[in-house]
Order: C-alpha cells, then sequence, then structure tokens
C-alpha cells in the first residue's frame, strides 16, 4: 500500500512516468520508421512491376531461353572434348 499517504492522496513515482514516456518515445519512432520501410518497399516493388511490365518479353521467357542456350553450349563443349583431335605423342 505505498501507493497512497494517511490522507488518502496518491503518489506518482516520477522515474516509472518518465521510464513509460521513454518507452512510449520508442515505440513511436519505430512505429514511424515501419511506416517509412513499408512505403520505400512499395515504391521499390512498383517500379520493378512497371520495369517488368516494360520489356518485350516475359522474364520467363528470356529465363528459358537462356537456360536452352546454356545447355546447348554445355552439350557442345562436352562433344568437343570426347571427341577432339588425337593427342600428339612426341618420341
Amino acid at each position: 500500500m505505498g501507493n497512497t499517504t494517511s490522507n488518502g492522496d496518491v503518489q506518482l513515482s516520477r522515474r516509472r512516468i518518465a521510464g513509460g514516456g521513454v518507452l512510449i518515445g520508442i515505440g513511436g519512432l519505430l512505429g514511424f520508421t515501419g511506416m517509412g520501410m513499408l512505403l520505400v518497399s512499395s515504391a521499390i516493388i512498383s517500379a520493378a512491376r512497371q520495369r517488368v511490365n516494360q520489356l518485350e518479353q516475359p522474364p520467363s521467357v528470356i529465363a528459358k531461353r537462356t537456360w536452352q542456350q546454356a545447355r546447348a553450349a554445355t552439350t557442345a563443349g562436352a562433344k568437343a572434348w570426347r571427341n577432339g583431335p588425337p593427342a600428339k605423342v612426341s618420341s
């Protein structure tokens, strides 16, 4: 019963009030930071979508074509390595 005096008056702890104010301030700053991050992320995603929409071909088609080119190059390289000219042996 340390919160009341003999007259019935309530005593407030300045230390706890100050601590609560600091926590509220920190929470507000974190909230504003989170909102800022949300707005920046939204702007980046919007710009990326606009960029993809401006492409002549969708990224999936470009990736598929590049994968096919890589497979063809790998196959050609492997065939050339296996069927290359015979090694010269010096005597």
